[in-house]
């Protein structure tokens, strides 16, 4: 089961929201959760006491706490979820680039539309079960893909870069045969998770913690055709 969340100050548009979602999910043969937050401050204060929602829908214009300031807030903390915003005004989509939003979606939203944006959620949901097996010294080790910020090759050794590194005697060609459509080669010696990454240019990808990598010439056009089909 997953659980998803409907955060908006109207409750006539939190119960439309929700109750599309529980159409599509019938129809996907998917089983949720669904909750609703009448303001971004309720959504926060629950996250932060269980940390369990996989699927935001969060309305940018309320009173008190922004959708956009509750996005960033929660980016601090680390929160993984997909965010989906709902907004009636085009001017806030630049605002979706900085805490990785999915979507947006303007209001009043179609069932077509959403139903769109939840098949990608699901998809995105999917990847985030698959894992590399690492064998460390002290054990094995399952390391979820989505965490890995990037991989660097040294010799006859990969490092995987995620909340901690890890080293493992394998080579980057074999490991990449494990890793899913997030992940883009832009070096001889550098995989990097597409989600990471901020800017790119012609000898560089920036990736959102600051941490700067080559990029091969040759791969730049790739990169920005995968980064486009990602987001």
């Amino acid at each position: 089961m997953y659980r998803f969340a409907v955060c908006d100050d109207s409750s006539a548009d939190r119960a439309y929201v929700a109750g599309l979602i529980r159409e599509w999910s019938s129809r996907a043969g998917i089983l949720l959760q669904i909750d609703e937050y009448p303001s971004a401050e309720a959504f926060l204060f629950a996250y932060e006491e269980s940390n369990t929602v996989d699927v935001l829908f969060l309305d940018i214009e309320m009173e008190g706490m922004s959708g956009v300031e509750l996005a960033k807030r929660l980016r601090q903390i680390g929160a993984g979820l997909q965010i989906v915003f709902l907004t009636g005004y085009m001017e806030y989509i630049a605002e979706g680039y900085d805490v990785e939003a999915l979507h947006y979606l303007i209001k009043p939203v179609t069932g077509e539309k959403l139903d769109a944006v939840l098949d990608r959620a699901a998809v995105r949901l999917k990847n985030r079960e698959n894992a590399l097996l690492l064998s460390l010294p002290d054990g094995v080790l399952r390391l979820p893909l989505y965490e890995i910020r990037y991989l660097e090759a040294m010799k006859n050794y990969v490092t995987l870069h995620a909340a901690e590194e890890y080293s493992v005697k394998r080579s980057l060609s074999e490991l990449v045969k494990e890793l899913d459509d997030s992940f883009y080669k832009i070096h001889r010696s550098y995989i990097v998770n597409l989600r990471f990454v901020k800017k790119i240019t012609r000898a560089e990808v920036m990736l959102k913690d600051g941490t700067a990598l080559p990029l091969s010439r040759k791969l730049y056009e790739g990169l920005n055709q995968a980064l486009i089909r990602y987001f």
